[in-house]
């Protein structure tokens, strides 16, 4: 809303703008580059305030929202993606986002478990233990507190169809689009990913 009226457009029109620009930020959410070195792997659930939500489906149901997976190298860059569930896939899509021989913290979910080719280091939250040693999913974690204050305090209303695209605008506010770097530089990176992703009004309503 507050774009269309900024620069004379419908509302339609300006959404559709905002939501090309996030497919180009998917050249910064994944791409052909490993994470390596030590990597924080942690899975959410998106799709509504417990407080908001029915009795029967407050803390504990969680079939009817979306899992997202993400994947922080330490020091580096961070990975986030929707995913179908929370089963043993997500040490398979760790594998397809991580070097071998890369240490991956995790929490004690049972999918991690059996991740050959990784030093593998776990947190038991259900214990309250986030620490042990240099095993903890901090990093990661704080980019979901990020995601949910964008999602409540500045989007509002996301559905599961195009959260995948509000991903990767996160990741690149992270990771290209750093507050390190200055101002030009991140559009001229936004930019150089634009070339080659392409995403029609039909394709994003059919989403």
């Amino acid at each position: 809303m507050q774009l269309s009226k900024g620069i004379g457009v419908t509302q339609r029109t300006a959404w559709f703008m905002l939501q090309r620009i996030r497919k180009a930020c998917e050249g910064d959410n994944g791409g052909n580059g490993f994470l390596f070195g030590v990597v924080e792997a942690d899975e959410v659930y998106i799709g509504g305030r417990d407080k908001n939500r029915h009795e029967s489906k407050k803390r504990g149901h969680k079939d009817d929202k979306t899992v997202v997976l993400g994947i922080r190298e330490r020091g580096g860059n961070v990975k986030a993606q929707v995913v179908p569930d929370a089963g043993s896939s997500l040490k398979e899509r760790v594998a397809d986002a991580v070097c071998a021989g890369s240490t991956v913290c995790t929490d004690e979910l049972r999918s991690y478990q059996g991740m050959e080719g990784y030093r593998h280091r776990t947190v038991k939250h259900s214990a309250k233990e986030y620490v042990k040693g240099m095993g903890h999913t901090n990093g990661i974690e704080s980019v979901w507190a990020l995601l949910r204050r964008a999602l409540y305090g500045v989007f509002h209303s996301v559905s599961a169809g195009h959260l995948q695209l509000y991903l990767n605008e996160v990741c690149f506010r992270l990771n290209s689009g750093s507050v390190r770097a200055h101002t030009l530089e991140r559009i001229d990176s936004l930019l150089g990913m634009c070339v080659g992703r392409r995403l029609t009004f039909a394709a994003l309503v059919n989403r």
